[in-house]
């Protein structure tokens, strides 16, 4: 009991400081809580300006997970990020990355298998969550799958791709795309803060506090 008190204190505190150092009037809602917990993931604030969303992403994302919508993610850091015990609906979390199939569909058609796991997706993306927290590739698969039609549409996508090559530029394709996003814009970002967002939505999508 004292341990978990001690923890709790621990939390507190965190979030205190970084509600100090950050404008959270620009996070209205459900947003400031998922921001929160992004940045303790990090330990950045100054990351803050660079967290963009669209209206009532938030909502979509934890409405979604209460309704039971599976949670598709680009690499196994994302999945052991997420906790099972915070999902209100026993949540499927999915990763086709290490899939039988995407090694063989990647070769064959000449690209990553992280872009090519993507593909494995359809039966059930529809309305789902997507978090995206390494591959650039991936993201942008996905936007090319469901800007032709090939592919249904997500609930909301987290577009927390990271590195030197292409990670903005997938990022700033989410933002342009019209789907509901909360993206980190820039080179920055990790399958941690990706996890994160999951986390913090599903704590919301199951009434629990930060």
């Amino acid at each position: 009991m004292a341990q978990a008190k001690a923890a709790a204190a621990i939390y507190d505190r965190s979030f205190a400081i970084i509600r100090a150092e950050v404008d959270m009037a620009r996070f209205p809602g459900a947003m400031e809580p998922v921001v929160l917990r992004i940045i303790h993931a990090c330990g950045m604030v100054e990351i803050a300006p660079d967290l963009v969303f669209s209206p009532g992403a938030a909502e979509a994302g934890f409405m979604a997970l209460r309704a039971g919508a599976a949670i598709f993610v680009d690499a196994s850091m994302v999945e052991h990020g997420i906790v099972p015990t915070h999902l209100p609906a026993a949540n499927d979390v999915i990763c086709t990355l290490h899939d039988a199939r995407t090694a063989p569909l990647a070769l064959m058609k000449g690209v990553t298998r992280s872009s090519a796991a993507i593909d494995l997706w359809d039966g059930r993306l529809a309305g789902a969550l997507v978090a995206i927290g390494n591959a650039p590739t991936a993201l942008f698969r996905l936007l090319e799958r469901v800007a032709s039609g090939t592919s249904p549409t997500p609930a909301l996508v987290l577009g927390f791709a990271v590195g030197f090559v292409g990670a903005a530029e997938a990022k700033q394709a989410l933002i342009d795309s019209g789907l509901p996003y909360i993206a980190l814009k820039g080179r920055k970002g990790g399958s941690g803060m990706a996890a994160a967002a999951v986390n913090a939505l599903a704590r919301l999508a199951s009434g629990r506090s930060l």
